[in-house]
């Protein structure tokens, strides 16, 4: 794909979540944004600011502290800036029955904002999304 071209690339589990993680606190997101199981692959274009993950499976994770109930694809893409993750795939979040996609994410002082393609958008406290929530 022309989007990753020039991406720093890593590798394996343990190499891929280190670099999301080393990502996602660059950028000022929070820490447990990104609860990752078996990755095949990070990578990130510095250029453009195109990242991607590839994990061998989906995972489900509930955030405990807001009771929400977010659904990571076996590929996650989009473009990261400081405070900011827009053009999002592969992320969906429990809306009562429905899983609508989560197409942006947005930090500000306490609060984070995931907005959906439909133009809703929910705010939670930041903390809920701290690394082990």
């Amino acid at each position: 794909m022309a989007e990753k071209e020039g991406g720093i690339v890593k590798t394996g589990h343990e190499e891929g979540r280190k670099m999301a993680v080393a990502l996602l606190e660059e950028f000022g997101l929070p820490l447990g944004l990104l609860p990752l199981a078996d990755v095949i692959e990070v990578g990130f274009v510095r250029s453009t600011g195109y990242m991607w993950i590839l994990q061998k499976k989906k995972v489900e994770h509930n955030f405990k502290m807001v009771s929400k109930l977010v659904s990571y694809d076996t590929e996650i893409h989009g473009y990261i800036a400081m405070k900011h993750i827009k053009k999002l795939k592969g992320v969906k979040a429990k809306e009562l029955i429905l899983w609508p996609p989560v197409n942006e994410i947005t930090v500000d002082s306490q609060k984070i904002h995931f907005k959906s393609l439909a133009g809703i958008t929910k705010t939670f406290p930041l903390e809920a999304f701290a690394a082990g929530q």
